[in-house]
């Protein structure tokens, strides 16, 4: 007996490995995720909402899209919406790369890269990182080629860290044919405290093939509703926008424009993750270890083939580690950062 057969990009994906589960959410430090409860006037207007779960969300996101409008001084049909910023991601590669297409991207970044260009059909052209963990700018314009249909660039870059500059990002944006989309991968982007730091938006002011990438579930706290978005040229976001009806369910869109109208309290929050983000990072470095400097709500250690073992001395918190590169650390309570410090005190 024979059974359908998936088409060959598709049976090479690997699956997506999350982040390992941990005895506690207080000791899970695996996922970046907030170590904190959703804000009050959030979790009011979700629960608001549960109570018509009969019914459909609103397929245009209208009132979501005309809140981040309003934020972003952007208009509507710039926006795309998606469960989460890796959907619009999947949806961007998908619309503008595909068989005997190339994308280039930073490598090491985030895990989801690979996989939505192979389900795409289209080849990665991975450029390493520099030594210091940030984006090779060099190296990847002298990888587009005119097989080049996107561009990816993760600021602050996930799993290491550091953030593209301004100058580096005007640098890509003038050796890159303006048919090429350049995706601008913003998730941690309330987290950024280097004022050098580029701006995907203020790039897009300029440049038309941007599509900066935003989420409501690093910053915002919302990871497990699942709504991130997209803000580019009404050309490229019409197409971005194609996606399955529905997906971004009337709870997540509801909790989102909460969030936004919360902004304030989500800054004090954010800003109490980076101040525990710069005492974890200066502890591990005065115990001896490499930290690459970190604009995200993580800090990451280039161990290489010690990452597993590395990862091990953490229990009972749990961690990140990629196999043969190194070991990401969220910042989540202190009393966790706390274990990870002690159990890391010394390198050896």
């Amino acid at each position: 007996m024979t059974t359908p057969v998936p088409r060959p990009a598709i049976a090479a994906v690997p699956a997506y490995r999350p982040g390992r589960p941990a005895v506690s959410d207080e000791l899970k430090l695996s996922s970046n995720e907030l170590p904190f409860a959703p804000l009050p006037g959030v979790l009011a207007a979700a629960t608001q909402l549960l109570g018509r779960m009969n019914r459909y969300p609103d397929a245009g996101c209208t009132a979501l899209y005309e809140a981040l409008a309003e934020t972003f001084e952007v208009e509507t049909d710039q926006l795309a919406a998606g469960t989460g910023s890796v959907d619009v991601l999947y949806r961007a590669i998908a619309a503008f790369a595909g068989p005997g297409d190339e994308v280039v991207l930073p490598w090491r970044s985030f895990e989801a890269y690979p996989l939505a260009i192979a389900v795409s059909g289209a080849t990665a052209v991975p450029v390493p990182l520099r030594a210091d963990a940030t984006h090779d700018v060099d190296a990847m314009l002298a990888a587009v080629t005119e097989r080049t249909k996107v561009v990816l660039v993760c600021t602050p870059n996930n799993p290491t860290g550091p953030v593209l500059t301004s100058a580096e990002l005007d640098r890509i944006l003038a050796g890159v044919p303006s048919h090429v989309l350049v995706v601008v991968d913003e998730a941690y982007v309330e987290f950024v405290r280097d004022p050098l730091a580029a701006s995907g938006l203020a790039a897009l002011r300029t440049h038309p093939n941007v599509l900066v990438l935003r989420t409501f579930s690093k910053a915002h706290g919302l990871a497990g509703l699942r709504v991130g978005y997209g803000i580019g040229n009404r050309d490229v976001v019409e197409s971005v926008r194609v996606a399955v009806p529905f997906g971004v369910t009337d709870v997540a869109q509801v909790a989102a424009i909460a969030s936004l109208g919360e902004t304030d309290a989500m800054r004090r929050r954010v800003e109490t993750v980076v101040a525990e983000r710069d005492r974890v990072a200066a502890a591990l470095r005065a115990a001896g270890w490499q930290v690459p400097v970190s604009e995200a709500n993580f800090v990451w250690l280039p161990v290489g083939e010690q990452a597993l073992a590395v990862a091990a001395r953490c229990e009972p918190v749990s961690v990140r580690p990629f196999a043969g590169e190194g070991v990401r650390v969220t910042i989540g309570d202190p009393s966790a950062n706390d274990l990870v410090i002690e159990a890391l005190r010394d390198p050896a």
